[in-house]
């Protein structure tokens, strides 16, 4: 509706239709899917099952930051900042049929800049080791796109891909019911929000454009939230 819209809209503006009939249909709502994190038992089992895994960086890397999968897919060496334990986000990898590239980001808050947890900082290591020797053994039929989660040759890795081969199979593994790998970064949302850790910050380490957006996705934590700090502030006022 918005793309016929917008092309209605100019071909009025040129004379080419007498009016936009876009205007008189209602657009259809925009479906909103009910979030379905893991609770912190299944994360930690999840944490312990996915050790020596081939993709334990990759999947550290989401539970601990909440990185969209086209983020870390997308995600380039240069954007690492390992001895100061940050990573860069900067470019998201899209797929458009059978080709690829990586595409700046739509918001200004979606460029941002990760503090990363120890544990994901220490998982990169066994990573970088375990491409090193794969770029050695393939020696020029390595296509070196300077990406951290690439396929075993060098290219990017298609989302679709990942699922279906490496993620439902750990969840399985781990005996976690299945969830969709966007819930990954709503378990990183949650469990923050759920520590005490202030919404903006959180709000910021998504890339969301609003504390606003975070606070709506995430009003299931809210409750608890306020219930802590009317305890805390009972604290203050009781001495």
């Amino acid at each position: 509706h918005k793309v016929i819209r917008a092309a209605l809209n100019q071909a009025e503006r040129e004379d080419l239709v007498v009016k936009n009939v876009c205007r008189q249909v209602k657009p259809p709502r925009k479906q909103r899917y009910e979030i379905n994190p893991l609770s912190p038992d299944e994360t930690r089992t999840l944490r312990e099952t996915m050790r020596g895994h081939p993709d334990e960086a990759l999947y550290v890397l989401a539970l601990s930051t909440g990185m969209r999968q086209g983020e870390i897919l997308g995600l380039r060496w240069r954007d690492c900042n390992l001895d100061n334990g940050y990573i860069s986000v900067n470019r998201s990898l899209v797929f458009v049929v059978n080709d690829w590239y990586l595409q700046e980001p739509k918001t200004a808050s979606s460029r941002r800049r990760i503090q990363l947890a120890n544990e994901a900082v220490d998982a990169f290591g066994p990573h970088l080791r375990s491409q090193l020797e794969k770029r050695m053994a393939l020696g020029e039929a390595w296509q070196d796109n300077d990406l951290v989660f690439p396929t075993d040759i060098g290219t990017p890795r298609r989302g679709a891909n990942l699922v279906y081969r490496s993620f439902r199979p750990l969840l399985e593994r781990a005996g976690i019911r299945r969830i969709r790998f966007h819930d990954l970064r709503h378990t990183a949302a949650t469990l923050l929000l759920g520590e005490g850790v202030h919404p903006k910050v959180v709000s910021e380490m998504l890339g969301h454009s609003s504390v606003q957006l975070t606070l709506d996705t995430y009003s299931h934590v809210t409750p608890t939230m306020q219930q802590e700090a009317a305890t805390k502030m009972n604290d203050i006022l009781s001495g």
